[in-house]
């Protein structure tokens, strides 16, 4: 899952490095390692591995975002799977927020995602597998917009992994 962040987003990429290694040495082997990848235009930026997760401060397609790739299993139906991955996505962008290095100079717009799945066998990218996650996605994302209006829109190109963009009229309430 990938929440972008506002314009502007002038924050070296190398700045996130200390940001992370701050989270690997505040935390009980939860975090383990970085990876630089700033030297790459549009690529994958710096890397947070993690045993659940990787998190990065992406700039594929050339917007800048939060990167949440959760890797260890998740119980519960694929609509509760979205919302604690979408849950902590968006804690992840909020606690990025609050650190003191960005503070103030960092924001994410919690109104716009990119919900993708890693596994092509399990999630082909194409339009069976958006018709069958449509319902648990609409329910997933109603749940966090409440209110809101919110469109889905499905990444159609066959060479890219399934993948479907999330814009709602409001900020997401990780909260719900």
């Amino acid at each position: 899952m990938k929440v972008f962040a506002a314009a502007p987003t002038d924050i070296p990429l190398t700045d996130f490095i200390d940001i992370f290694h701050h989270w690997i040495q505040t935390t009980d082997g939860v975090y383990h390692d970085v990876a630089d990848y700033s030297h790459m235009q549009a690529g994958p930026g710096i890397l947070l591995v993690a045993n659940h997760a990787n998190i990065s401060i992406d700039e594929a397609d050339h917007r800048r975002g939060l990167l949440y790739s959760h890797k260890a299993p998740l119980d519960g139906s694929n609509r509760e799977k979205i919302r604690k991955v979408f849950r902590a996505a968006l804690d992840t962008c909020r606690r990025l927020e609050r650190e003191p290095a960005v503070r103030g100079h960092l924001r994410f717009h919690a109104n716009e995602a990119v919900i993708s799945v890693n596994d092509r066998l399990i999630a082909p990218n194409n339009q069976e597998t958006f018709t069958a996650l449509k319902p648990d996605l609409e329910d997933a994302v109603g749940d966090l917009v409440g209110d809101a209006n919110f469109a889905l829109e499905h990444n159609h190109d066959p060479r890219q992994r399934f993948s479907v963009t999330v814009r709602a009229s409001k900020l997401l309430d990780r909260s719900r």
